[in-house]
């Protein structure tokens, strides 16, 4: 049976007894903060569970896609070592809310398992919870176990919680003998950790609800909670006792080893590499891009864990991203988000690849170095350290390096080094003290701003350095506290509003709104007068900045739907910032926009602010909100009721938000982008600016192309062409100084050849050059090889501090001398680094007072590798 034979098998199976067949859900709980990855097929039911979530049934089945590679569950550093551990794999399940319980549930797997399967009995195990009567009395009597193929085992092996306190409750597990030819005790036994029995299906018996002191309370409607992974199965009903024998591998495997040059499937590096690029596939389609913190870190070391194994393999150029088109085809429906974002997935994947090439050779250069001199088995922390703050080596990666060599890392050390950046970048970024985080006020700010641009109040609070004050004369810096205010505070990208605060007795300058435990902090500076506790006070915005805000916001809204549009429905908010001066909005994005798109997104956006149609707001509940079609970013969290923002014609966008916008899409004016640019892998940043500012960089634009025109003794319409002109004859001229250079190069080689040594029958040239030319170093040492016909060159020059070193050995002596070798050298005594083929080397320094002696060290140091 074909695993796609199986999954269907499954699901049907399950929908006969009367499940609801739910679809996989995403890699990326994006409503469960606590998670990093998708683990397990109950995450999408856990509201479920705990009772703040009706669905409108009460059994599903699903095949849920998950990923175990970082945080508590981790399986990433086994792959490739073991039969059965995977970076991704799917789980089948069966879930019961509040129906049925255990007698069912263990009925429907023992039913399925060896009838609809066929797997006989006398080859399964089973396992309860010890105190667990209720289970064993069922799997003992009613199903027929027999007790020589039943294990009762602790909390540790078959007790489930979901956390310290909430649903939990005994587990039931079913294990799979693959016979006696392979080392391994029952389950429970002192050598069960063997490989003959392998626990292919898991029961959980939500039955409790555990408290903070501790005691477990029965919950009003136990439900069940089961597992089994898909790849375990497949490897049970096809045969096989290695998951990567199984049908969904072997076709990966094939491609891979083609790819690699004919590798064969058995081996441990290609078994990484298409384990990898399952998760990676299906982590890009749900929507994570490499980079260097969180969901993005952990796909980073995924794919550069698979190209290190490539690499190892032989591979001398991008062959990752080519998997694609293979896992596809061997996952067939399960793939389909794959398939649908292919040319997306395969295009991250080869950037990601090419970025980390760049690096790998030069990193394993550092570390091939360190093993050779390495005194031990233990590499130092430092050179850990080294490899993924300077050459993107995760920490795993170089472990698995380490593994393979029979050595181990000094990972107390590494974690020093990587404490000591982290309180780096802290105390770089203290820049004062933010005393709003300790201001806490009884209940709620009312926010009447999407209405009101000045309302009345009493003072609520009032704070001083993060003290609670009575009153505040002129000059305190502080912080005031209403009821109700116009202030809009901080939020979603959006900065706070500015303006007054005036009671009869005083006037205080808001400079900036945020928002603490649902008040609303206006932070400012008592201008005049004094301010107390229970006055009446007027509350007024600055209006023509909340109206720029405004402007800016709703382009933002237009500009996302927009670039969707033009680049695709990838897209995906990473960030914003508005305020009344401009707009800036981060998305996820593959590649650099052309000016093509650049003015593409533009049009669009300025066809919707010349529509001037209505933008309207309607609040509700979250459901409704997914009927409109509102966008909603990952990883926000929202309550009960939302705000809903539609706008443009056709409700061209449409998207939850919380902000101030515009009335209508004309009030934004004008739209025009000033910058475009990547500030993570895969996340691009545009930067714009509307209404009147809009106007003004456009003019402030047309008089630098005037200014140009007139330089070039031209005018608007001629500029361009004048310039062309201007850089070819440029570039004419910086070939002709190019090839006087190398003439005078020729020369001074011909005068310097004469002044070469013997060491050992060997010609030696080693010497400093003044006002050389760095760029002219190697065609300098070539020169001399060939005025010298047999030698060795050292060559270096200074500029600025800056010291730049070239060493060539000619073809028959390399056998001898190395010129990286001599290179590195001189340049560790000048405080460099360097490296080059054996008949060249390039690098450089920084000590310019230790040039003559270092230089002066090459005569002994050749003699030396003479004799």
């Amino acid at each position: 049976m074909k695993s796609s034979e199986l999954r269907s098998a499954f699901q049907k199976y399950f929908e006969e007894q009367g499940h609801t067949a739910v679809a996989s859900g995403s890699l990326v709980p994006h409503d469960d903060p606590t998670l990093l990855f998708t683990n397990a097929g109950m995450n999408q039911f856990k509201d479920v569970f705990l009772g703040r979530e009706a669905r409108d049934y009460t059994r599903a089945t699903t095949a849920q896609r998950c990923v175990r590679a970082g945080g508590k569950h981790n399986d990433l550093e086994n792959v490739g070592y073991t039969a059965r551990h995977h970076t991704f794999f799917e789980m089948l399940g069966n879930f019961s809310f509040g129906d049925y319980f255990k007698r069912d549930a263990i009925k429907f797997a023992w039913n399925f398992l060896t009838g609809t399967l066929g797997i006989p009995e006398e080859k399964l195990w089973v396992t309860v919870y010890k105190d667990d009567k209720e289970a064993e009395d069922i799997w003992l009597k009613e199903m027929g176990v027999p007790a020589d193929r039943f294990s009762r085992l602790g909390e540790k092996d078959n007790f489930w919680s979901m956390g310290d306190t909430g649903p939990c409750g005994p587990c039931s597990e079913i294990f799979y003998d693959h016979g006696e030819d392979i080392a391994g005790d029952p389950p429970g036994g002192p050598n069960d950790d063997g490989d003959r029995y392998i626990e292919i299906w898991n029961m959980v018996f939500m039955q409790f609800n555990r408290t903070a002191d501790g005691e477990m309370h029965p919950l009003p409607k136990p439900s069940i909670d089961t597992g089994m992974g898909l790849e375990r199965i497949a490897a049970v009903v096809q045969g096989v006792h290695n998951n990567y024998d199984i049908d969904l591998f072997q076709h990966i495997l094939g491609e891979a080893g083609k790819l690699l040059g004919g590798v064969d499937s058995s081996n441990n590096s290609l078994r990484v590499i298409a384990d990898h690029i399952r998760s990676s596939a299906f982590l890009v389609a749900d929507g994570v891009l490499p980079s260097n913190d969180g969901r993005g870190y952990t796909l980073r070391r995924i794919i550069r864990r698979a190209c290190r194994h490539g690499h190892k393999l032989g591979a001398t150029g991008s062959f990752f991203y080519k998997l694609v088109p293979a896992l596809v085809e061997a996952m067939g429906d399960a793939a389909q988000i794959v398939a649908d974002n292919k040319d997306q997935v395969m295009d991250i994947l080869k950037k990601e690849e090419e970025q980390f090439a760049r690096t790998l050779d030069k990193g394993m250069k550092i570390l091939e170095d360190d093993i050779a001199d390495l005194k031990g088995t233990v590499i130092p922390g430092k050179t850990v350290f080294t490899l993924y703050d300077t050459y993107g080596f995760p920490v795993d990666l170089t472990n698995d390096i380490a593994r393979e060599r029979g050595l181990t890392i000094d990972e107390d050390s590494y974690e020093a080094c990587m404490e000591e950046q982290r309180q780096r970048a802290r105390a770089a970024s203290q820049f004062g003290v933010d005393y709003n985080s300790a201001i806490t006020v009884e209940g709620e700010t009312e926010f009447t701003g999407y209405t009101n641009l000045v309302d009345e109040d009493t003072v609520k609070a009032l704070f001083v350095e993060g003290e609670a004050v009575n009153a505040v004369t002129a000059g305190t810096k502080a912080v005031v506290v209403l009821n109700k205010t116009p202030f809009y505070a901080e939020s979603g990208g959006q900065a706070g509003d500015t303006g007054i605060l005036e009671t009869a007795n005083g006037e205080f300058r808001v400079l900036d709104t945020k928002k603490e435990s649902g008040n609303h902090l206006h932070t400012g500076e008592v201008v005049s007068g004094s301010l107390k506790i229970g006055e009446k006070i007027s509350a007024e915005i600055d209006a023509d900045k909340r109206v720029d805000s405004a402007r800016n916001h709703s382009a933002t809204h237009l500009a996302h739907e927009a670039l969707r549009r033009v680049l695709g429905g990838h897209v995906q908010q990473k960030g914003s910032l508005v305020d009344s001066d401009k707009l800036r909005f981060d998305f996820s994005h593959g590649e650099a926009m052309t000016e093509a798109q650049i003015k593409e997104v533009e049009q669009i956006v300025n066809t919707q602010v010349r529509a001037n149609s209505a933008v309207n707001t309607e609040v509700t509940d979250m459901d409704t909100a997914h009927e409109r079609g509102a966008t909603m970013l990952f990883g926000e969290k929202y309550g009960d009721t939302v705000r809903v923002l539609s706008m443009g014609t056709d409700r061209f966008s449409v998207e939850l938000c919380g902000g101030t916008h515009v009335e209508r899409t004309g009030d934004i004016g004008q739209f025009v982008i000033t910058s475009e640019g990547g500030i993570a892998a895969g996340v691009r940043r545009i930067e714009a600016l509307t209404g009147q500012a809009a106007q003004d960089w456009l003019a402030e634009n047309d008089r630098r192309l005037l200014e140009v025109g007139s330089l070039v003794k031209g005018n608007r319409e001629t500029a361009a062409d004048k310039v062309k002109a201007l850089v070819a004859r440029n570039r004419d001229l910086e070939k002709e100084i190019q090839q006087l250079k190398q003439k005078l190069a020729s020369a001074a080689g011909a005068d310097m050849a004469s002044s070469a040594v013997e060491v050992a029958g060997v010609k030696l040239l080693s010497t400093k050059l003044e006002g050389v030319d760095p760029k002219s170093l190697r065609d300098m040492v070539d020169q001399l090889k060939n005025k010298l016909g047999s030698g060795v060159i050292m060559l270096a020059t200074e500029a600025g501090g800056k010291i730049s070193l070239a060493a060539g050995v000619t073809k028959d002596l390399t056998g001898k001398v190395k010129a990286g070798d001599l290179l590195k050298m001189v340049a560790e005594q000048v405080g460099g680094r360097g490296g080059g083929r054996p008949d060249f080397a390039q690098g450089g320094g920084s000590d310019a007072a230790a040039l003559p002696s270092a230089l002066a060290s090459v005569e002994k140091w050749l003699g030396d590798k003479l004799s």
